[in-house]
């Protein structure tokens, strides 16, 4: 069973930059994808983006990308997600979770998230 520890959220200022962190124990290497899910006040949890087991192929959320970048290093692996030019809208609980199941069809790419979470970390936008 993958256990998470999310961890970096804060305080900071629309257009600025905030590195988070997940790490990981009892993650096989290149087994599971791991993904980034938020979740803002009175909402759903949301995808935010996900990295293969090996570390080669990503996705991204419509509304991140080109701001985001999610990355993973060491052998347990720490997975990391660095967010740059942050809005308001993205105000959220960030989580991480391992993929139960994918699927990538017709340009659609659907992550399944494992039912367990961790604690997550909050990250604020605000002037």
């Amino acid at each position: 069973q993958v256990q998470v520890e999310e961890s970096g959220g804060g305080l900071v200022q629309p257009g600025g930059s905030l590195s988070l962190s997940c790490a990981t124990s009892g993650l096989t290497p290149n087994t599971y994808s791991m993904g980034w899910f938020r979740q803002a006040p009175g909402k759903e949890r949301e995808f935010v983006a996900s990295i293969s087991g090996s570390g080669t192929v990503t996705h991204y959320s419509n509304s991140v990308k080109g701001r985001f970048a999610i990355s993973m290093s060491g052998a347990k692996p720490t997975i990391y997600l660095q967010m740059n030019n942050l809005k308001p809208d993205d105000t959220a609980v960030y989580y991480c979770n391992a993929a139960a199941a994918e699927s990538s069809f017709g340009g659609d790419y659907r992550f399944s998230p494992f039912d367990s979470w961790g604690q997550g970390t909050q990250v604020t936008v605000s002037s």
